[in-house]
């Protein structure tokens, strides 16, 4: 092939699977191509940093074996390069590879990466720009951004000892749902201007996040755009009501969700001193209220 290619491991990715089957995708891919490097880590912080590096390395395509949080780091280290990401689904949620239709079997994905080297196939995708709330400056996503509800459950997740896997989202939703609240929120973009209280905002490159749930049901990786979902001022009956509904992308038709498609996005607090939502893309945390997002077309080569 006279391919260069490095292979990235998330050990914690699904809650271990990843490590447990890096031997067996390693040894398939350096059987085809002409040179592999292994990028393990044992902390996420690790694993950031060795896979930025591979962005002056000169390879031809980065591989990520693991879940949403290890793409969202590959993400950063491809996105408006050359380098083509490819995608071996190994985490919880998985909801990159889903939208681009990337076969959930570990084993099936790694060929689809090694049929896609062969023959030079690449998808060229959007992907979303965040600027203005991480610490580290400008971060890229390739799913959904979102702050309000929905990150205020994420974070909650992450702080808690258990249980583990997606029983501690369950135990953080109930506990966030009891002490819900909307906030006065300013979602400015390029088509429109909507000001009101808001429960939480989703701003979607792909239609997923949280394992499957289309919180933007129409969003396509290709069109130059984003779905913007907003739900507004909600009792937590009505939020109970709209939440079952995620799995079917009905909640698109409650009067209180607001949905719209803009190539940019500015979301902040509009009333002084009200305490700032998180935000997080691809289930990781990039900081809190202000963001402003831009979709940038055709930014990511993926391997499908």
């Amino acid at each position: 092939m006279g391919q260069r290619v490095a292979l990235a491991v998330h050990p914690g990715s699904g809650q271990g699977s990843a490590a447990r089957i890096a031997g067996t995708v390693a040894e398939r891919l350096r059987a085809e191509v002409d040179e592999l490097t292994l990028i393990a880590a044992d902390t996420p912080q690790r694993f950031r940093g060795l896979v930025a590096d591979c962005r002056a390395a000169g390879l031809d395509a980065l591989v990520v074996l693991g879940g949403d949080g290890a793409m969202h780091q590959a993400v950063q280290c491809c996105a408006g390069t050359e380098m083509a990401l490819g995608l071996v689904p190994a985490g919880t949620g998985n909801d990159f590879a889903r939208a681009l239709g990337i076969p959930e079997r570990p084993g099936e994905a790694v060929e689809t990466v090694l049929s896609a080297l062969r023959s030079g196939r690449r998808r060229v995708v959007d992907v979303g720009r965040a600027d203005g709330v991480a610490s580290e400056g400008t971060r890229w996503f390739g799913t959904v951004l979102c702050t309000g509800f929905d990150a205020a459950v994420n974070a909650r997740a992450n702080r808690l000892p258990w249980p583990s896997g997606p029983r501690r989202y369950d135990v953080a939703l109930l506990r966030e749902l009891v002490s819900l609240r909307s906030r006065p929120v300013v979602v400015d973009t390029d088509v429109e201007r909507v000001t009101l209280e808001a429960t939480l905002v989703a701003v979607g490159n792909t239609a997923f996040y949280g394992g499957g749930v289309p919180i933007c049901p129409g969003a396509r990786p290709d069109d130059g755009l984003f779905d913007v979902t907003v739900v507004g001022r909600v009792s937590r009956l009505q939020l109970a009501w709209i939440l079952p509904r995620l799995r079917t992308g009905a909640h698109v038709r409650h009067p209180a969700v607001h949905t719209l498609r803009a190539s940019w996005v500015r979301i902040e607090h509009h009333v002084a001193g009200t305490p700032r939502w998180p935000v997080f893309a691809d289930g990781d945390a990039l900081g809190a209220l202000p963001v402003t997002v831009t979709c940038v077309p055709r930014a990511l080569h993926v391997l499908v």
